[in-house]
């Protein structure tokens, strides 16, 4: 009996490993196919797109009326938003801003931080996004120069500070 249990397991396991190769003409085929379709390509002239002439615009001069220049060049950039005062005595022409909340008691944790350190930090409200962000500006100024020397010290201990331009 032991005998016949192992002549059949022998034999499926044989059976097993037979009908699970792969032919070779399999392969053959498949590598026929694709050389015959690279040759249909190769043979297939190649079009070219037609060359065409770039469209211009003409151009028309119109005078400058109430052009208003904005110095950059010292290159710091400067976001212009609308908005309206929270918490605070109130913005000059351009303000450092460390942080931007969407949730009024983040904002007011962050003034308090400030005003702690010794910096006197307002909140502003950016209504015209969604949601509507509260600004928490450390420090307020008439110039952008001013302003640009402020957020660099800033910098250190609030890295992505940034320069607001209060419409």
């Amino acid at each position: 009996m032991k005998q016949y249990i192992v002549l059949c397991a022998g034999l499926c396991a044989a059976m097993a490993f037979t009908s699970c190769k792969s032919s070779e003409s399999a392969y053959k085929q498949a590598y026929l196919k694709a050389k015959a379709q690279e040759e249909a390509q190769a043979q297939q002239p190649v079009q070219q797109a037609p060359v065409t002439q770039p469209v211009v615009t003409p151009l028309e001069e119109r005078t400058a009326t109430n052009t208003r220049v904005v110095d950059n060049a010292d290159n710091i950039a400067v976001r212009q938003e609308t908005v309206s005062v929270i918490n605070g005595a109130g913005l000059k022409n351009f303000s450092v801003v460390v942080g931007s909340f969407s949730l009024k008691a983040n904002a007011e944790g962050l003034q308090q931080t400030l005003n702690n350190a010794g910096y006197q930090a307002q909140i502003v409200l950016n209504s015209s996004v969604q949601p509507a962000m509260y600004r928490v500006v450390a420090a307020t100024f008439d110039t952008k120069a001013e302003a640009a020397a402020s957020r660099n010290d800033l910098q250190l201990k609030y890295p992505g500070a940034w320069l607001l331009y209060a419409k």
